[in-house]
Parts: structure tokens; sequence; C-alpha cells
């Protein structure tokens, strides 16, 4: 299937309004809910288990067949969007301070719109996209995927003290709304509605590659520390005696600049050097990054050492992350985005929802510098699996011949 006739620069334009639209959601479960739910005195424990609610993100790959099959791309978005607007209308007026099975319930309903979203926003992006653009489309990508982070979660910190978290919401409502409407404005892209037949013969060509196991084990370990230390990132700030708009300046919103600037210089970065070597050049920065939260922790460092470690692990995300999605998006096959897309991002998200729950509570029984020391050493067995993943892309550039289609590689 060819890829829509479109500038580089309109595609990135569209890159950039999807992947905001794919950031909100996240940005609102990572930095928003931990530091509503612990400003409420909700426990770390709690804190932690409430991550179980990234299964959707997980299990994402159960439903995508469906939207290979039916719709457009946008439609889901728009869709998506819109309940999702809905659904922060909601949160405000439930208790936090003892949340009820509604509450959960609803937080449950806001992820599964956010994973359905993922799947089609995902989908459109491999379709628009030739081979070779993937390094500086995803150095955008990332990039404003951290700035929906900086605007659902550093700018609205700034809300609570003078306005109150109803208030909080209720703008990320508006911007919910805001997004449906942009979404609906895309161009479309082509989807082929392949016979199930046809559909189930290529997706198992996909699977039963040679070096698959290999390769979809890199994909689930890849980013593994930085899922578990995840959550416990905005308590150790909080336990650390920082203000809700400390975090917003520093935490999320520097951080969210710094993972900008590592983002567009990782797709410089693969760009120029390919795939394989931004994999894991940039990938070993992000896992070092780690250890600055430990150390600050273990030695009880300054703010100003925080503030350090913090933007030091943001721009080495950015960094990581580039590469990371270009290598997903090259090994995927046009006809399948949806569906293909999905099992690899759901496999890479798995210790999101099986580990990162239970985060609360090594770091309440290790206390935090062992967990964070912890997180960096899970990023390293990823690294005995980058022969069967060089395999398979090669060193990543366009002409590269190890980077072919999946359904015709033996």
């Amino acid at each position: 299937m060819s890829e829509p006739t479109m500038s580089l620069r309109k595609k990135l334009f569209w890159i950039s309004v999807f992947y905001f639209a794919q950031g909100m959601p996240f940005g609102i479960f990572l930095d928003v809910l931990p530091v509503y739910f612990r400003d409420h005195g909700v426990s770390l424990t709690d804190i932690g288990l409430m991550w179980y609610l990234t299964l959707p993100w997980t299990i994402k790959v159960l439903w995508a067949p469906l939207l290979d099959r039916y719709a457009e791309r946008r439609t889901w978005v728009t869709i998506c969007c819109a309940s999702m607007a809905a659904v922060m209308l909601a949160v405000p007026f439930l208790d936090a301070v003892h949340p009820s099975a509604v509450l959960w319930l609803l937080l449950l309903t806001f992820t599964l719109l956010s994973a359905t979203q993922d799947i089609s926003i995902d989908a459109f992006s491999v379709a628009l996209l030739a081979k070779g653009e993937e390094g500086v489309a995803n150095g955008v990508r990332v990039a404003l995927y951290r700035v929906a982070l900086m605007a659902a979660g550093g700018a609205s910190m700034y809300l609570v003290a003078p306005l109150g978290w109803t208030w909080v919401f209720l703008a990320l409502s508006g911007a919910f709304v805001v997004l449906a409407i942009s979404a609906w404005a895309a161009p479309q892209v082509p989807v082929v509605h392949q016979p199930p037949r046809q559909w189930a013969r290529q997706f198992w060509a996909f699977l039963s590659r040679r070096g698959s196991i290999a390769v979809f084990g890199f994909v689930l370990i890849y980013k593994i520390g930085d899922l578990v230390m995840g959550p416990m990132v905005k308590p150790f700030w909080i336990d650390r005696g920082m203000t809700p708009a400390e975090i917003g300046t520093i935490s999320t919103n520097a951080g969210v600049i710094l993972s900008v600037v590592g983002a567009m210089l990782g797709g410089i970065f693969t760009t120029r050097f390919g795939i394989f070597h931004g994999l894991w050049i940039l990938g070993l920065g992000q896992a070092v990054s780690n250890l600055g939260y430990a150390a600050v922790a273990h030695y009880n460092l300054p703010w100003q050492a925080l503030y350090g470690a913090s933007m030091f692990e943001s721009f080495t995300q950015g960094l990581g992350t580039a590469a990371f999605l270009s290598f997903l998006m090259r090994i995927c096959d046009k006809n399948q985005a949806a569906t293909q897309y999905a099992l690899l991002s759901a496999l890479y998200a798995l210790p999101r929802s099986i580990i990162a729950p239970w985060s609360g509570v090594f770091a309440q029984s290790w206390g935090y510098a062992p967990f964070f020391a912890f997180t960096f050493l899970l990023a390293l067995p990823a690294y005995a699996l980058l022969p069967w993943v060089h395999r398979w892309v090669g060193n990543g550039t366009p002409g590269d011949r190890a980077a072919k289609d999946p359904a015709t590689d033996p």
C-alpha cells in the first residue's frame, strides 16, 4: 500500500496533532492523578495499585482488529476524545479522599477510551509515513507527546492553588473537546479492510517471522525500568516536601522541555545513524538516568540535585523513546498497522500493568533509594537481545536490506 501523497511538513503537522491527543490521557494518569490522590491523603500502596487501571493500554491488541476492519482512524479518535471529555467532567464530583468503586470504574473507562484512541493514532501514523521518515517523525511525535504531558500535568498544577481541583478537571475536559474537533478535521489515510482469512495469514507471518520471540521479548523489556519507576516519581517529590507548583515547574514543565529537546535530537540521531544504533546508544542513557533518583534518595541530596536528576531523566527519556518508537513503526506492516502496532505497544506496556502496580509496595518496603536502583537493573537484560533486533532492521536506515516486510521475510 502506498503512502498518501502529502508533503513531509504536512505529515509532521498531523503527527503533532494526533500525538498531542495521545499524550494528554497518559499525562493525566502519570502526573495529575497521583498528585491529586496523594494531596487528598491516599496511601502510596493505593496509588501504586491504581496502575492496574492501565490494563487497557496493555490488552488493547484484543480489540485492535476491529479498528483495522471498521471505520476511519480519525472517526475513532474523535469519538474517544469526546468521551474522555465527559469522564474528566465527572471526576471532581466524586470523593477523592475515599475513592469508591464508581470512581475507579470511571477511571478505567478513561484508560479504555485512551487505549482505543492510541490504536487508531498509531495506525494513522504508520499509514502516513514512508520508510526513512520514521526518525524525524518520531522525534516530533515524542516531542508533542511530551508537550501534552506538560499541558495535562505541569500546566494544570498551576491551577490547583488559585482555582482548586474541580477547575483543573473542567479545563482538561475542555481540552479533550478541542482535540475531538481537531481529529475530525484530519485527512483520511488508506485503510485496507482485508478478508478474515487473508488478515489471519498475514498476521501469522508477522508473528512467526524468524527471531520473532527474541524481538518481541526485547519490546517487552526495553522500557521496563522506566515503566516500573514512573508511578513513584511524583510521590517521591511530594514526600520530599515539594508543592504541586514546584512539581509542575520542574518535574513536568522543565522536564517536558528537556524531553522535547531529547526527542528531537534522538530523531535526528536515529535518522543519521540508524534505528539500531539509536536503540542501544540512546537507550543506555535512559537507563542510567534512574540512578540519579537513587543517588538523591540515598544521600538525601538537596533540592538542586533532585531538580538535576529529574531534568537528566527527562532528556534521556526523549532520546531513547524516539529511537524505540521508530523501531516499532519500522517493523509494522501498513495493511495491519492497528493490530501489529497495538500488539507491540501492548508488549512494551505489559510491565506497567503487572509490575508497576506493585511499585508502591516496593518503595514503601525498601525505601526510595533501593527501589530506584532496582529499576536501573531492570533495564539491562534487553541488551542481550539486540543481535536479533539487528537481524530484523539492520542499521535501520531507509535502504537497509534487513528491513523487509514481515509478510515476505522468511
